[in-house]
């Protein structure tokens, strides 16, 4: 047999899995003496799309500033993209999009030259045809010219998560992405992440208190109450394990609980 014959007879190589995105161990953190996350395990699967949920004080938004190294934890590992947090975090963000309606935007420049400000930010070397593929994936065309201090918040919030799309991240990292944004407006943007998802295989990892956008954006939720996970699975499987019809009514049944177990650890007022 010649090299040749015998190099192809020979078997390819596995290919190396995807490294998780998300993997959290025992995370904890406190505020004040109190707990806001407690030691809290959570892995996302490269190419998944998780909603991180729960009702207000859960430890959701705690959750994810310690994941972006915004906050420090108190115990527990962090490891993004593969790089364990804090050390390298650039490197780590480097593969993350992250998009909230908070975020600012530069106020004197138009939108197009915004986005090739940050285009170049992330290095992109031809940024270009990049933004202008970002543009039109958002429907976005009609707001290109115009400054940012002339948008609304909505528009704000849409162009922010253009901005979070231009180096296509392995992470996508979306709080409230849709809160303030009209409904047909919110359903162009879900198709378009749901487009990403499909070409990019991008991971998706969103907060929201919209049940039937988690329901539509999202495969598996992850409810979180007083810095635990209350409940981990599809959205279907997650609102039969509290006996509910959908989501919203699960949502709504962790909230109650919440609120119980806070008044007991209150205790009786005098």
């Amino acid at each position: 047999m010649s090299a040749r014959i015998a190099d192809r007879a020979r078997p390819e190589p596995p290919l190396d899995p995807p490294v998780d995105p998300v993997v959290l161990t025992a995370l904890t953190k406190r505020f004040r003496g109190k707990l806001a996350v407690d030691n809290l395990d959570l892995t996302v699967k490269a190419g998944s799309r998780v909603g991180l949920l729960g009702p207000n004080g859960a430890g959701k938004t705690t959750t994810l500033l310690m994941l972006l190294g915004a906050v420090r934890a108190d115990a527990g590992t962090i490891d993004l993209a593969g790089v364990r947090l804090p050390r390298h975090r650039s490197r780590a963000l480097s593969s993350v999009g992250f998009v909230a309606g908070y975020l600012p935007l530069p106020e004197n420049l138009t939108v197009r030259e915004s986005l090739m400000v940050f285009a170049g930010f992330y290095g992109l070397r031809r940024p270009k045809p990049i933004v202008d593929r970002a543009i039109e994936r958002f429907g976005v065309g009609h707001l290109a010219a115009q400054q940012s201090r002339e948008l609304s918040s909505g528009q704000r919030t849409l162009v922010s998560i253009v901005k979070s799309t231009l180096h296509d991240p392995a992470l996508l990292v979306l709080d409230e992405p849709t809160a303030s944004l009209d409904p047909d407006v919110a359903r162009r943007v879900r198709i378009a992440l749901l487009d990403l998802h499909r070409e990019q295989h991008t991971t998706l990892l969103v907060t929201s208190h919209n049940m039937r956008e988690v329901e539509m954006l999202c495969e598996r939720v992850v409810m979180l109450s007083h810095g635990r996970v209350a409940a981990d699975g599809a959205p279907a499987e997650v609102a039969a394990q509290f006996d509910t019809v959908d989501l919203e009514a699960a949502f709504l049944e962790v909230a109650d609980r919440a609120r119980a177990r806070g008044a007991e650890d209150q205790g009786p007022h005098r």
